[in-house]
């Protein structure tokens, strides 16, 4: 197969030095049965690279201690540490304040914390909240749970056969009972990027407020939270090259001011008697308990390695993985790719007819090649393809035409057995 406009093989290239990257990712040189392993699950987790296990390493071995209690030396710098963390993070995504940076476990739990807050504060018998038909998991059953405890009702907007949101559908859903739309940014089982500008700008026509799930969105494209004026974001580390166990919830300032605390515990507090607490104030009055303080420091360093790299390059190089891919896949016979839409991030789910993705999976796997197969975490998006699961391979800037090839290489392979 013909890969000659591969971007690994363009100028465009010359301004990222992949090879230098994979350098800096101790995993990506190891052997899986024997074999080089090409990580193609990016989706669901990217690897971390040297600078980011150094820093949390280095904080463990020379730093730990509790944060915003202790007056001496470890504490004041591990403090300071965390502080500078979230200060690096409020100008990553372009906050107006660092005060709407709180710090949470990943994706799941900032949208969680949403449903139990804003929710419960917000959303009564009879309203409405808005979704799609494309929402990981973490996306639905919140908001399930919430519909169920208030008596509301869960909307879901269609998507089409290319796997993008039909956005007249979602025009048509909006009332007066809409009391808040959650959308992902980018689907994590069909790549596709939704408008959420044009979202956002249509909700708050009706004053409506809206929560982007960012998990997926922010390893390849930069996010400008004031830009896209949304009211909640929220994102995981590890997607982002950083530690597992820590994410982000963005949200606007007076919204979290109104609301009341998720969790309560040590940190969240300014005093407490029996008869009365009085939260902190923002963030810490949704931060409980210690928190992934090495976590939060690993994350920092993660942004700082992606921003050394470069968005425009980050983005350029992984459309170019996601065309050639595409390209060489679609010339397997038998093979049909789910989720074709056209504004699309690094991401290739596909059915093979007759093989079971389990098996596509395994067989992969003994070829080195790490690839995702099951529903992944959106079971209604299984459904609306009428496929039990897909295979998916997700690609990252540490990913090459090679590894591609492999990946073709492999499926003909799994035709050959399987058929």
């Amino acid at each position: 197969m013909d890969y000659s406009g591969s971007i690994l093989q363009t100028d465009v290239m010359t301004s990222l030095d992949v090879e230098k990257i994979r350098a800096d990712f101790p995993i990506l040189s190891q052997k899986v049965h024997g074999k080089d392993l090409a990580f193609l699950d990016n989706a669901a987790s990217s690897q971390k690279p040297q600078q980011v296990l150094d820093a949390t390493n280095n904080y463990y071995k020379t730093q730990h201690a509790n944060i915003h209690r202790g007056v001496y030396h470890l504490s004041q710098v591990a403090t300071f540490a965390y502080e500078n963390s979230r200060k690096k993070i409020q100008k990553f995504i372009n906050a107006a304040s660092e005060k709407e940076i709180i710090f949470v476990r990943g994706t799941t739990e900032g949208i969680n914390l949403v449903a139990s807050s804003y929710g419960k504060d917000n959303v009564k018998a009879g309203d409405e909240i808005i979704i799609t038909h494309m929402e990981h998991h973490s996306n639905i059953v919140p908001w399930q749970m919430l519909c169920k405890e208030k008596d509301a009702k869960l909307q879901v907007v269609p998507i089409n056969d290319d796997g993008e949101m039909i956005f007249e559908e979602l025009e048509k859903l909006i009332s007066e009972k809409t009391k808040l739309i959650a959308l992902a940014h980018i689907s994590n089982s069909l790549g596709t990027i939704n408008p959420v500008k044009d979202v956002i700008e249509l909700a708050h026509q009706h004053n409506i407020p809206v929560l982007l799930d960012g998990a997926q969105a922010v390893p390849h494209e930069k996010v400008d939270v004031q830009e896209l004026d949304c009211d909640f974001y929220t994102f995981s580390s590890h997607k982002v090259y950083g530690p597992t166990g820590i994410g982000v919830l963005y949200g606007k300032e007076e919204l979290l001011e109104k609301m009341g605390p998720y969790q309560g515990g040590g940190d969240m507090i300014k005093s407490v008697t029996f008869e009365k607490t009085t939260y902190n104030d923002l963030p810490h009055k949704f931060e409980a308990g210690t928190p992934d303080i090495a976590g939060v420091v690993g994350l920092a360093v993660a942004i700082d390695y992606v921003e050394s790299i470069g968005y425009d390059n980050i983005f350029q190089h992984e459309q170019e993985l996601l065309k050639c891919g595409t390209e060489a896949l679609s010339q397997i016979d038998g093979l049909k790719i789910i989720g074709t839409a056209k504004n699309k991030a690094s991401v290739i789910s596909f059915d093979m007819d007759g093989i079971h993705p389990h098996d596509i999976g395994q067989f992969l796997d003994n070829d080195g090649i790490a690839v995702r197969t099951g529903h992944h975490c959106t079971q209604p998006v299984m459904d609306r393809f009428n496929v039990p699961a897909t295979t998916r391979a997700s690609f990252s800037f540490y990913n090459t035409k090679e590894e591609i090839d492999r990946l073709v290489a492999g499926l003909i392979k799994v035709k050959e057995v399987f058929s």
